[in-house]
This record gives C-alpha cells, structure tokens and sequence, in this order.
C-alpha cells in the first residue's frame, strides 16, 4: 500500500498508544481517590474532583466506571491487592501494584511479563523506595506553589522544577489532601499530570540503549494488564518518552 499508509498507520498506532497511556493514568487515579474514601463520587468530594478533571480530558465513561467499580470491589473484599517485586531489564528496581480476584492469574501474567523481557520477580527492592504524596503540574511556578501552600498551613518534604519543566511537589502521604486542597484553592483549573500517593525510589538506574527499549517493553506488557494498577521503578528516564 505504500510508504504513506504505513506512515499513517504508524501515526494512529502511536496516536492510540498515547490515548491509552493517558485513559490508564485517569483510571489509576480515579480508583485511588474511590479506595480512599466511599466510592461514590457524590459523597468523596474528591473522587467527584478527578472524575471532572477526567471528564474535560475526554476520558470515556468506561474507564471511570471500572476503575471506581475496581475500588468498591477491594472495599467489599471481592478483589484484594497484591504486589510483587523484582528486577527489570537493565537491573532496575520495580514493583508492581495490583487488584485482584485471583491471585494465580494475576501472579502468572506478571511473571510472564517480566520473563518476555529478561526481568525477574521475587526479590525484594522495597528499601529502596519511599511512599510520598506526589504533586507533578504545570500552570504554577515554584513560588507560586509555595506561597499557596503557606497560605493554607499546609507542609511539603521538597518542591522544585522537574526535567520537563513541571512544578514537583513531595509530601508526607498524611499531608496529601490539605496541599492538594490548598493547590486547586489557588487555581481550580490546575492541570496535574500526576496527584497521588506514590513510592518515590532513592536511586536511580541508567539504562542503555537495548536495556531501555526491553524496560519499555516490559512497562507496555504490563499496562496491558487488566489487575496492574501501578507500577514503580527508578529507571532514568523521562515521564514524555514513557508514555
């Protein structure tokens, strides 16, 4: 058919990758906000929150539902969580959070994931991570973030700006709330490219070449996993290439 349809399926393929990337972070988020409170939105203000922000970015009615659907099922004890730990390509430290209902499905496809990719799960790398609220947006400077937060007596660990130009925000988990609260207090329109309660690595791996399209690889298996909700690592690269 010619090198411009194989441009242009190229571009669609990439086109709903990208699509996918961000519909699975609306929907990790989404169930994060139903687990913590009641999943329903008109009683978890902030559940209510993300799904509006969900919403105006275009993510479909299906995504929200089955990740707040997911949420209820671990409240009710149908689902439970798991999570395993390992070394992906390259050594890099990873561990992967899950839901499940069944713990031999969901174990089997992240192994098989890990071993497509020359990885391995079964070795404990917790130490090297520690859980942190986490604020990554942009629309809102350094100063401008700081002097939100002191108006709302509200405490952070570090802020600063990332590689990609982004205002970063570490906190202690407890504290997750009052900055996220005093943040949209400021300016409701905040675009967050990531507001959650994450395990931020110590160190970071260095990958080369061949490594790094392996670890991609295996980040893209396991995105394809129905029971992964998150997943952590503390390879060197930038969150654009990543997804």
């Amino acid at each position: 058919m010619g090198r411009a349809h194989e441009v242009r399926a190229a571009s669609m393929a990439k086109t709903a990758a990208m699509k996918s990337a961000k519909y699975a972070k609306w929907g990790k988020e989404i169930f994060i906000a139903a687990k913590s409170g009641v999943p329903d939105p008109e009683m978890n203000q902030s559940l209510k929150r993300v799904i509006e922000r969900a919403k105006k970015d275009q993510c479909p009615a299906d995504v929200i539902k089955r990740a707040i659907a997911k949420a209820a099922g671990v409240a009710s004890g149908a689902s439970k969580e798991k999570t395993y730990e390992g070394y992906g390509p390259g050594n890099v430290a990873m561990i992967v959070e899950c839901t499940t209902d069944n713990d031999n499905r969901t174990f089997t496809d992240v192994r098989t994931a890990f071993n497509k990719t020359g990885g391995q799960i079964g070795t404990s790398v917790g130490y090297l991570f520690s859980r942190k609220a986490k604020f990554v947006f942009a629309g809102m400077s350094e100063d401008e973030a700081m002097e939100a937060l002191m108006m709302a007596d509200a405490d952070c660990e570090e802020i600063k700006t990332d590689e990609d130009g982004n205002t970063l925000i570490l906190a202690d988990p407890k504290d997750f709330e009052s900055i996220k609260n005093a943040l949209e207090g400021a300016n409701p329109e905040l675009d967050f490219e990531e507001a959650s309660v994450s395990l931020v690595p110590s160190t970071y791996v260095d990958l080369d070449e061949d490594h790094e399209a392996k670890f991609r690889r295996l980040l893209d298996l396991l995105s394809e996993l129905d029971d992964v909700q998150d997943v952590y690592h503390n390879a060197n690269i930038s969150l654009d290439e990543e997804e």
